[in-house]
């Protein structure tokens, strides 16, 4: 079985706030790499990108593979989904695209500074309050994937006063 027709890749579901407990270090240690790679998965036929699929960051050859899911759910995989092969899934013709997001590509080449989780906390003006995202810190910019309400999200943004910033060890 696989997620989506992805090969190789399984999501591993677990409340956002597990994250730290169960990541945390590996997470860390990513810091100090250059991003090699950012793929994501594109629908082909409305071109588009398919924000329920895994957002994915190769730092030289250590890849880190994101999913949100349901409001509170989040997978971090390591090194599963294989993105040289064809995306299988029969509802729509889905493929890799490590090009479709020029602020992403953008980052392709820089030397990550640090990982952040960040806890969205609006004092309960909104429904995502307790979501968990992961911020990837390239010094002067950065990436955060987060929950946009059962799928993926992407931020180029600093995080904003509703984020409390979770460190990893």
């Amino acid at each position: 079985m696989s997620f989506y027709g992805i090969a190789g890749y399984e999501p591993v579901w677990r409340p956002g706030t597990e994250v730290r407990r169960d990541h945390g270090e590996r997470l860390a240690a990513l810091a100090g790499r250059r991003l090699t790679a950012a793929w994501l998965v594109w629908n082909t036929d409305r071109d588009a990108w398919f924000p329920d699929g895994p957002v994915i960051f190769d730092f030289e050859g250590e890849r880190v593979e994101l999913n949100h899911f349901k409001l509170d759910e989040l997978s971090v995989t390591w090194n599963l989904a294989d993105v040289s092969a064809p995306i299988g899934w029969s509802e729509s013709r889905l493929s890799w695209r490590s090009d479709a997001e020029p602020c992403l590509t953008a980052l392709v080449g820089r030397v990550l500074r640090a990982v952040e989780l960040l806890v969205f906390d609006s004092g309960g003006r909104y429904l995502a309050d307790g979501t968990v995202a992961v911020r990837f810190d390239f010094g002067d910019t950065g990436v955060t994937v987060f929950n946009a309400l059962d799928e993926n999200g992407l931020s180029f943004a600093a995080p904003g006063e509703d984020h409390r910033r979770v460190p990893l060890p």
